[in-house]
């Protein structure tokens, strides 16, 4: 008879209403990714009709964001109230910042809000930079005027925090994402099949030891621990059998392996009840998969490489680990133990013994939450130097099509039309539509062939610098 639970143990499996409350999305970023978007604050400093930032919000909000702060001085009118769901009749001559907060507000009421400017008082974003923060993150509408844009800039790179600058206009959006410096991720949130080590090819002595433990006399095995052995165990022994035969050497080339799959399944027993052995197939079907060494990904190359470029930014918890893991790899040429063992056929008693075995070699490794995601760390680099100028950005769109072209390769239209169109509403007066392809046309003479061009830079000053709102919807940059 199972023995009876304890209250704690028993409160401990229930969970709680938040967890029920954010189980799908728990389910996708875990506990970790949960407490860092309860800890950000987020600031949007909203212009046009803000359609773009508040759906931002609204998505961050849904599940479950710290705080954030919306800037934006603009009061609710009638055009508001045909371009933006979180606004309606009653909100007309009110703050519009007040009003989107509040709306979002009650879509999670666990999330905190604050709106600028207050009531008889003007718009100072230095003064909101100074008093609101910390932020995380800055979310920016375009067109915003320069010295604020400036203002932002400034203190999102002082802070060392990421800055985004949205514009959506009719049918077409686009966004810029300006970090402070190289940017690294540690929890990447791989596969789970991307994070099975197994070490089969280099097994530690305790797995060697367990597993020839269970296999010593493999052929004098009843049928039912004969049909639990975990496939870590049976390629073990059989790869242990293959080197014997092989000049002790591992099975490397696609016929090898075909050639050690084949030696597994003679050996699984079909004259049983159920006709064969789901742990034999099991270890069958790995092979390919299992049976090879891992390579480093190119990402923790780069990071590798970056470990020994002095002190500075690289002087942090971050760098100081990876510097160790490049230490480790280099003396046993292979990373830290992930620690993880997917579910295989076996006796409870036998699987949980073998995870401890598992468990217990990663954490000799090295740190545990390093480890578990050492494969899959990346290193984002930020832009050096000042962002690109309208100029940089069309000379590289146009040399690369230029080279695919040259190349014969198939490549979808340049997006460099979109973009300068987009660029052109905050440069010329909208008072006359043609502004916009000529503007667009005089900075990109090379595309004055392709009608899509023309099109494009209409389509843009049609829509006058309103927002759709299924189009800001679609472009949210959470």
């Amino acid at each position: 008879m199972a023995p009876v639970q304890s209250q704690a143990d028993a409160d401990a499996i229930v969970p709680s209403d938040k967890d029920k409350k954010y189980d799908r999305q728990l389910r996708l970023w875990s506990a970790s990714g949960q407490a860092a978007l309860e800890c950000a604050n987020v600031l949007l400093v909203n212009s046009t009709t803000a359609t773009v930032g508040v759906e931002t919000l609204k998505n961050l909000v849904l599940p479950g964001i710290g705080s954030f702060t919306i800037a934006d001085e603009a009061i609710v009118d009638d055009y508001d109230l045909g371009v933006n769901f979180f606004l309606d009749e009653c909100d007309r001559g009110r703050s519009r910042a007040q009003c989107c907060m509040n709306h979002l507000l009650e879509l999670n009421p666990a999330v905190n809000g604050n709106y600028y400017p207050k009531p008889n008082s003007r718009l100072d974003l230095q003064d909101i930079l100074k008093s609101s923060g910390p932020f995380t993150i800055i979310l920016c509408v375009l067109p915003l005027r320069p010295d604020r844009l400036a203002s932002i800039e400034t203190y999102a790179h002082d802070n060392h925090i990421p800055f985004v600058a949205v514009r959506s206009t009719g049918f077409y959006s686009y966004f810029h994402i300006i970090l402070p410096g190289d940017f690294p991720v540690v929890e990447t949130h791989p596969d789970d099949a991307a994070n099975v080590d197994l070490r089969l090819l280099n097994p530690w002595p305790e797995l060697m030891t367990f597993a020839g433990e269970l296999t010593d006399n493999i052929d004098d095995l009843n049928d039912f621990d004969h049909g639990h052995l975990p496939l870590v165990v049976v390629l073990l022994h059989y790869l242990a059998v293959w080197r014997s035969n092989h000049d002790n050497m591992n099975p490397t080339t696609y016929s090898d392996k075909a050639a050690f799959r084949d030696l597994i399944a003679k050996a699984m027993r079909r004259n049983n009840a159920e006709g064969g052995e789901e742990n034999f197939e099991e270890a069958v079907s790995s092979v390919m998969k299992l049976i090879k060494p891992l390579p480093i990904p190119a990402s923790l190359e780069e990071i590798f490489d970056r470990c020994d470029e002095g002190e500075g930014i690289l002087n942090s918890s971050f760098w100081s680990i990876a510097r160790g893991v490049k230490q480790f790899y280099c003396e046993h040429q292979q990373l830290p133990l992930t620690g993880s063992l997917p579910d295989m056929k076996a006796q409870s008693a036998i699987y949980i013994r073998l995870q401890n075995l598992y468990r217990d070699k990663a954490q000799r490794d090295l740190l545990e939450l390093f480890c578990k995601n050492a494969r899959f760390i990346k290193l984002v680099n930020a832009a050096k130097g000042t962002r690109p100028g309208i100029n940089q950005i069309k000379e590289q769109e146009l040399a690369e099509n230029e080279t695919a072209a040259n190349a014969g390769c198939s490549v979808p239209e340049s997006l460099l039309s979109i973009y300068l169109a987009l660029t052109a509403i905050d440069q010329v007066a909208m008072t006359a539509e043609e502004n916009t392809p000529s503007w667009t046309l005089e900075r990109a003479p090379a595309l004055s062939w392709n009608k899509r061009t023309a099109m494009v830079a209409r389509e843009v000053a049609r829509a006058g610098g309103g927002e759709l709102h299924n189009t800001s919807a679609l472009t949210d940059v959470k």
